[in-house]
């Protein structure tokens, strides 16, 4: 399994002040070793706050896949050691294999808890960026998750996930629910209680559509987070695996009828729906759309068994994607274009995730011998893939690098946790 290569760059001195950029391509892996230290906490904030910041502004850079963040126990530099370049020793930092150093202070003013994050070069002793962010004080982990994300876009130079939403379901006993959450599956907050409610996906304005038993047959559901449930598709006897195109405008799902199901492409208010497949007594279900709109891919059976295929929008031009394996299904398409990832059982009849390359078909193993792994779902930057598995026992969701590297569980509460859906990142401010 190839994994990344994090090479340190420097940009010419006209572009971006020379500062040092991630690039994350290759086949050789080298996270940037970086320290991070517990925040500063000035008099006046509240240390369950900082607590709270630190917690998760710490897993956004481990989850991350770009960073080796270091074990704080190693640390030998003094605990009360400043927060500007003249009071750092830096021997000591380099001494635990540090290359750089990131410095977060927490100050509370009023109802504003505020974060100034420094960045020093451990080799130089300059100090590289210097942010301060705002947040509610009652939301430290938001406070966290932005200046994570300006830690991550000042060596990548491209958003990070930090600050994008996910929707998922929730399964406790006989109910199947949907919630939505901050990226890490945190600040989770419950759509519906109570029933079935399956297959949520979240639309670039933030909407969250699912399919829903409530009038005992399933139908999808538009509903915004703290609003009711609308009704978008109520045709067929199953509608199910909605997809929003990435402008929002158009969405994607399956219609069953009969023996056969087929994909329809509509408005995102439900109106001028249209098959684009036509395939009877065949099954084609979980639309996925190509970042430039253009082009949808999804499950077919036409040759036989699930197999993931590509079409364009309007139904034409389809393609078989995948030749291997017996029963594919789940397809995400990278925002970044190049890949699909998908589930697939093995000769073991296990579920785990692969991606395939959209030109040339090469299929890439991501899990192995570690339980059942099914749906996958991209980031908005296309370097991540979370996905649900059951290798602990219950279903929980997991994040990886897009290779496959660095799997490790969202901080969430235990519970049987099922088919994530990654938003779209949010817009800039």
């Amino acid at each position: 399994m190839k994994a990344l290569l994090l090479s340190l760059l420097l940009v010419p001195a006209l572009v971006l002040a020379q500062a040092p950029v991630i690039e994350i391509s290759g086949a050789n892996f080298r996270p940037l070793p970086l320290a991070a230290p517990a925040p500063v906490v000035q008099e006046g904030a509240d240390k369950k706050a900082a607590q709270s910041f630190d917690t998760a502004f710490t897993y956004d850079l481990t989850a991350s896949g770009i960073f080796q963040v270091l074990d704080r126990n190693s640390f030998t530099a003094d605990a009360k050691e400043g927060m500007t370049a003249g009071s750092i020793n830096f021997s000591r930092w380099a001494d635990v294999g540090a290359e750089s150093l990131v410095k977060v202070s927490l100050a509370q003013d009023g109802g504003a808890l505020r974060g100034e994050l420094r960045l020093f070069s451990v080799a130089t002793g300059k100090e590289e960026l210097k942010v301060a962010k705002d947040a509610p004080a009652g939301e430290p982990r938001q406070l966290a998750h932005a200046l994570a994300d300006a830690l991550y876009r000042h060596f990548t130079r491209e958003p990070s996930p930090f600050l994008s939403r996910i929707t998922f379901v929730r399964k406790a006993g006989a109910n199947r629910d949907v919630y939505v959450a901050d990226w890490d599956g945190m600040r989770a907050q419950a759509l519906t209680k109570g029933g079935t409610h399956i297959l949520p996906t979240l639309s670039p304005s933030g909407q969250v559509a699912f399919t829903s038993y409530r009038k005992n047959r399933p139908d999808i559901y538009v509903q915004t987070p703290g609003g009711e449930a609308k009704p978008l598709v109520t045709e067929g006897q199953m509608a199910t695996g909605i997809a929003y195109s990435p402008d929002g405008k158009r969405i994607a799902y399956a219609l069953a009828e009969g023996e056969s199901a087929q994909i329809y492409v509509a408005s995102a208010d439900g109106s001028g729906a249209k098959a684009i497949t036509d395939t009877p007594y065949g099954l084609n279900t979980s639309p996925t759309w190509s970042p430039d709109g253009k082009r949808i891919a999804f499950v077919s059976n036409r040759g036989g068994s699930p197999q993931v295929y590509v079409m364009n929008a309007d139904g034409s031009g389809v393609k078989r994607l995948t030749f291997q394996g017996n029963y594919n299904q789940t397809p995400d398409w990278s925002p970044r274009g190049d890949l699909i990832a998908f589930t697939a059982r093995d000769e073991r009849n296990a579920f785990d995730l692969f991606t395939v390359n959209v030109d040339t078909g090469k299929v890439t193993r991501l899990t192995q011998d570690q339980g059942n792994n099914e749906e996958p779902t991209f980031s908005p930057n296309g370097r991540l893939i979370m996905f649900s598995t059951n290798r602990n026992g219950a279903a929980h969701l997991w994040v990886m690098t897009a290779d496959g590297n660095n799997q490790v569980p969202l901080p969430m509460e235990k519970g049987s946790w099922l088919t994530p859906d990654w938003g779209t990142a949010p817009a800039a401010k």
